[in-house]
């Protein structure tokens, strides 16, 4: 089980592990007095890694970033919430290296070792007055403590109802090697890289290429699998800092502890990426979807984000409606192979298809377990060993409300 790989640290944060310290502010780019500016600073010189939104519609901090992280490293991560920072010309890329350029002077490092992320709306221009002053009170805010990392976590938020936060601790070397993880998201949720704004700190030995690689296949069974309304942001990013204090001998896939310290990583991952679908905007219900029995895991993925995205499957859920019509048509649509009369769909301990064909079951206790808090759906196309698992969220009446006057 890679659940033996690991320990979670409850309470556990991105600082966490050794060499890091976080903190946020409120510098009046939201109209409430919410934090909506923050910064994770390493004592040294970070191996980063970091994947990025597929939208061909990209904010300038995504540019900034990318550049930064030419070198490998990163010593701070500056995120602004209230303000994406996208769609805004060439005056938006002026602020985005302005943030860097600042960061860079406040903390006394190299602008080349600051990345920069941005989350809200869309095509407004930064406050940068407001920017400047908050960034050069950052300095003053930033803990190694569990404050710092609250502060922090607080001002990455746009319309989530809570923060998310994910630790382990897995042996390298006989060592205890720390391995944090903090997240924001709860609409325009539906990534094809990574979540949409996510940061992960280790205080692990790894090889830059090593910890991309692994940033990448992690992020594809984990944020790659979830979905609350099927927008791709134009700001998605996921990063990954490693300070190097562990003192390990350096990770790299030949390490006799990488599938310990691999298994951790996504464990942090997951949770972040679960936490983001729990808290969809509105939401009442997760959504789990299992995928069995497809040709290969890619046909499992497929399907089973399909269905998770539906909307009649959400409305379903919300409405606590064991209608499995909706998710045998979405297993159909999906465009990967399958087999018509061998399908099987269960709904929680509630079996409603066998081989393709109805299941009598009680109405009465498939509607008390989808008044539940967590709805799981389990489907089993008997073709193949392929399979996934996806989350998602109800639709419910609150998400039109909340989307309808986003701006205002």
């Amino acid at each position: 089980m890679k659940e033996n790989l690991y320990t979670i640290v409850s309470g556990g944060t991105i600082v966490s592990p050794q060499g890091f310290k976080a903190g946020g502010l409120h510098c009046g780019l939201k109209k409430t007095d919410r934090h909506d500016l923050g910064v994770i600073v390493c004592d040294v010189p970070a191996v980063a890694a970091a994947v990025y939104t597929t939208n061909q519609i990209q904010a300038a901090p995504l540019k900034v970033t990318r550049e930064s992280l030419q070198n490998g490293t990163l010593r701070a991560v500056v995120v602004n919430s209230g303000n994406a920072n996208a769609c805004t010309g060439k005056q938006g890329e002026v602020d985005a290296y302005a943030m860097r350029s600042h960061t860079a002077r406040q903390f006394d490092v190299a602008e080349e070792d600051v990345a920069v992320a941005s989350t809200g709306v869309i095509g407004e221009l930064l406050k940068m007055d407001c920017v400047r002053s908050g960034i050069t009170e950052l300095p003053s805010q930033i803990s190694g403590e569990a404050g710092g990392a609250e502060a922090f976590s607080q001002a990455i938020l746009t319309t989530d109802l809570v923060k998310k936060e994910a630790c382990v601790t897995v042996k390298v070397d006989g060592r205890d090697i720390t391995i944090g993880g903090a997240a924001k998201g709860s609409g325009m949720i539906h990534p094809n890289m990574a979540t949409m704004l996510g940061f992960v700190t280790t205080d692990a030995v790894i090889e830059q290429q090593a910890l991309q690689q692994l940033l990448r296949s992690t992020t594809h069974l984990t944020f790659n699998m979830i979905t609350v309304d099927g927008d791709t942001s134009t700001n998605d990013m996921l990063i990954a800092m490693a300070s190097g204090f562990g003192g390990n001998d350096e990770l790299t896939p030949d390490h006799p502890d990488w599938n310990a310290f691999a298994a951790g990583f996504e464990y942090v991952c997951r949770m972040l990426a679960i936490a983001i679908a729990r808290d969809g905007e509105g939401a009442a219900h997760l959504i789990e979807v299992t995928v069995q029995g497809a040709e290969c895991d890619d046909d499992a993925q497929a399907i089973a984000k399909t269905i998770i995205g539906s909307s009649l499957v959400k409305s379903a859920v919300f409405g606590a409606d064991a209608n499995w019509g909706r998710i045998i048509a979405a297993v159909g649509r999906a465009g990967r192979p399958v087999k018509p009369d061998t399908i099987d769909i269960t709904i929680g301990p509630i079996q409603v298809l066998k081989q393709s064909s109805p299941v009598p079951f009680d109405e009465a206790a498939a509607l008390a377990y989808l008044q539940g808090d967590t709805v799981h759906i389990d489907v089993n196309l008997h073709i193949g060993s392929g399979c996934a698992t996806a989350w998602g969220c109800d639709l419910t009446y609150d998400y039109v409300r909340i989307n309808a006057a986003y701006r205002t």
